[in-house]
């Protein structure tokens, strides 16, 4: 069996930044087992899945595909980055002809379309819940130490734990966290957390205008930090709007490799987010 593999780093327009994903092109589905083993075998924080729906379509002109999303240890329910990369190969490599790809995901129909140089999906909206500081205590000095908190908010869906810092804390306070991911995983052993995610208030006065910054510690998916997470922003636009009073934003997630996405609240009660990609690697695995 031979499988068409890419390497793409998405939300970003150079290489070497934003957060890489490994995009695999089948025509028919495989054993889960299978899915996992070239995922550990990728050992990137996602590889995603794109697979033809009907024998008769082909990458080029399908408008309508399967996609999972592995890390190097389980099977997840959505991912920002790697789909954002799954259809920049499609677009971008095998020059798919359509306007709007449709994927069917264990999040539903996502739905990608190409605007200008950006890549634009159709991302369920994630609302988070006020949470009491002291439930987490232990897990937010792990997290983030001494630094003073504003807000913490839970979002069941996603199971991501979102960290206001207070707006004393600026963006190097951000970028000087170093959290354990052991002491995380100790911390936090439910099962109803897989991810902490740590926003500030951005500087949209300043160029480019960021309007929040943040960072994604994800150490119960086997992702010490994830470098830049499209899902996390389904919760961070969600909670943000509110503060904010903006249905447009730009963020920035502050990680070493760094990317941005545009967001845009729907009417429909979706958020679009908007990214570029680059895609680095193409090759084949051969099994």
């Amino acid at each position: 069996m031979e499988i068409p593999v890419f390497t793409v780093d998405a939300f970003t327009n150079l290489p070497f930044k934003g957060n890489p994903a490994a995009v695999c092109l089948l025509d028919n589905e495989l054993q889960d087992e299978l899915y996992q083993n070239i995922a550990a075998e990728m050992n990137l924080s996602e590889t995603a899945f794109v697979t033809k729906l009907k024998s008769t379509d082909t990458f080029c002109s399908g408008a309508r595909f399967g996609l999972r999303w592995f890390t190097p240890i389980n099977e997840i329910a959505l991912c920002g980055h790697a789909t954002l990369a799954s259809a920049a190969v499609l677009f971008h490599r095998k020059e798919n002809t359509n306007p709007v790809v449709v994927f069917e995901t264990l999040s539903g129909e996502l739905r990608v379309r190409q605007h200008g140089e950006s890549l634009v999906m159709d991302f369920p909206l994630n609302k988070p819940e006020v949470q009491d500081l002291n439930k987490h205590k232990n897990l937010l000095k792990a997290v983030v130490g001494d630094l003073p908190v504003q807000d913490v908010y839970y979002c069941k869906n996603t199971k991501k734990l979102l960290v206001r810092l207070a707006d004393t804390c600026d963006r190097s306070a951000l970028t000087s966290l170093n959290p354990v991911a052991e002491t995380l995983l100790k911390c936090e052993d439910s099962g109803k957390i897989k991810s902490v995610v740590v926003t500030i208030k951005g500087a949209p006065t300043s160029q480019p205008g960021y309007d929040f910054f943040s960072r994604n510690f994800a150490p119960w998916h086997g992702i010490p930090e994830d470098p830049v997470t499209g899902s996390a922003h389904t919760v961070l636009a969600a909670y943000w709007t509110g503060r904010l009073g903006k249905k447009k934003m730009l963020a920035y997630q502050c990680s070493r490799r760094g990317g941005e996405l545009e967001l845009e609240l729907r009417d429909d009660g979706r958020v679009d987010i908007a990214g570029r990609a680059v895609v680095l690697l193409q090759g084949t695995l051969k099994l």
